[in-house]
């Protein structure tokens, strides 16, 4: 509730205070939405994302090989190509897209919930070019079934978990990500992992942080700390550990016609975090003037990357 007196100035917080900013140092990752369609509707996702929400459409292949270009032509040095949503297996452009991506020797990670548009994707996923550089990242909000259907919805367990059987028998490279509820320690989380993945066979250390990522619950109406630039000193936290130092995303809006540049992954809402339609024009520094810059990026210390 009180995030709402909060973050309205983008140079000073709301005590006055010099508001923390990060600037671009190199874009080592770039994100494209594929849209904010998905086939689940989960109670706590970042962006809202449903069977209905069109607030963000379909990008096509034609808008991702501008933003390679740029790349190459600029010389960016970019290595890591992010696919996320919505669910990015909706897109009906999407094994085109990650083709021409695999074709160009990027790696790529496609973050998706593991259901059916994935599963329907099998045979085109196993036809691609270079797969040894593809990472798939599958959403498993808990070890146990009934705390992930609270979070997912009836039914949706016993196919995420055959999914994914799937596409570690055929040899993808796989993640997993999960998040810490209230109550729950890092511990607790990681050891019943291990667990759920030694019984079904999944070739993951649930003990390595980049191969089970554990996010934090977010809330836009939970009151949200802003950060000052005092701050990266009190935390010992530098702001070259924060995603918009290092990443951005592509969108493309409802109704518009141009794609947009956005800092991070999880801000898509809030125009005003809008950085222009190219990437060179996105080297602007990002003030941390939203409640998620704090309860994900600085405080909830985490990283889509």
């Amino acid at each position: 509730m009180m995030n709402k007196q909060l973050f309205l100035n983008k140079n000073f917080t709301s005590d006055g205070k010099p508001r923390a900013y990060v600037e671009l140092r190199n874009i080592e990752t770039l994100w494209f939405n594929t849209g904010t369609l998905c086939n689940l509707e989960c109670n706590d996702c970042y962006i809202e994302s449903s069977p209905t929400n069109k607030n963000l459409q379909y990008i096509n292949l034609l808008e991702v090989k501008k933003y390679i270009t740029e790349i190459k032509e600029n010389n960016l040095r970019t290595k890591l190509i992010g696919l996320t949503g919505g669910e990015p297996f909706m897109n009906p452009n999407i094994i085109e897209i990650l083709k021409y991506l695999l074709e160009n020797k990027f790696k790529v990670l496609v973050l998706s919930n593991g259901m059916r548009p994935i599963e329907i994707r099998f045979k085109n996923l196993l036809a691609l070019p270079n797969l040894n550089n593809l990472t798939i990242r599958i959403s498993v909000d808990h070890f146990k079934k009934k705390n992930h259907e609270k979070i997912r919805g009836n039914n949706t367990w016993k196919q995420v978990i055959k999914n994914l059987i799937w596409l570690n028998t055929n040899g993808f490279n796989l993640n997993i990500a999960s998040k810490i509820k209230p109550g729950e320690t890092e511990k607790i989380l990681r050891e019943g992992f291990y667990k759920l993945f030694t019984k079904i066979k999944l070739n993951i250390d649930s003990y390595d942080k980049k191969k089970l990522i554990l996010f934090p619950i977010m809330n836009y109406e939970k009151t949200s700390t802003e950060i000052t630039q005092d701050c990266w000193g009190i935390l010992n936290k530098s702001p070259e550990s924060v995603m918009c130092s290092n990443s951005r995303m592509i969108i493309k809006r409802k109704d518009e016609i141009n794609t947009k540049v956005l800092p991070c992954t999880l801000i898509t809402k809030d125009k005003k975090f809008e950085l222009g339609n190219t990437l060179v024009s996105s080297k602007k520094k990002v003030f941390l003037n939203h409640p998620f810059c704090s309860q994900f990026c600085v405080l909830g210390n985490s990283s889509c990357s």
